[in-house]
């Protein structure tokens, strides 16, 4: 169980049947009146983020949470997952993978959340390595405009690049913004 005097940034609890994380949470301490903890919470299952307040010393169970490494392996008419440790494979859809299924390629390595058994989230690295598969070609002097072109790579995302990759270059991105970082060597 977790009191409200034990909230933190980050802290997960069972709330009205499913895990939510505190993303933000405010102790403001009335004249005579008891404490009330104003809090901000993101539901890990649906994603949405609201507010809500709290009686001081009120208690909530911790959500029945587990996170896994698993290792993505193919995508047919649903992306499919391996299970490092057990070998046990689980199918994801599209709708349970969100923004993560833009940076997948096969053999990643990726950590699924998983809530009562069932997969609700799915993190991948930070920063990836992704091949270019389709952009303009680069021309000798490009590099003084400092200008960018989009570049379609192996996950099927478009990113803007530099003028002087071509296809076949491997970049690093940023998963959190999509953005081009470098090219790796």
């Amino acid at each position: 169980m977790i009191s409200t005097s034990e909230f933190k940034k980050g802290a997960k609890i069972e709330y009205k049947g499913a895990p939510h994380e505190i993303i933000d949470y405010q102790h403001h301490k009335m004249g005579r009146g008891g404490a009330i903890i104003r809090t901000k919470l993101k539901n890990l299952i649906t994603g949405s983020i609201f507010d809500d307040s709290f009686k001081g010393g009120e208690k909530f169970s911790t959500p029945n949470l587990e996170e896994r490494t698993m290792q993505y392996l193919y995508k047919d008419d649903h992306y499919h997952f391996m299970d490092n440790e057990s070998y046990e494979q689980t199918p994801l859809t599209l709708e349970q993978l969100g923004d993560a299924r833009k940076f997948l390629k096969e053999n990643m390595a990726v950590k699924i959340l998983f809530y009562s058994g069932s997969p609700i989230a799915v993190e991948v690295p930070m920063f990836v390595e992704l091949a270019i598969v389709k952009t303009d070609p680069g021309f000798k002097g490009d590099t003084a405009s400092g200008g960018s072109k989009p570049a379609l790579l192996e996950s099927g995302i478009t990113v803007k690049v530099p003028f002087h990759l071509n296809e076949g270059d491997i970049i690093k991105i940023d998963t959190r913004t999509s953005d081009y970082i470098e090219r790796v060597k």
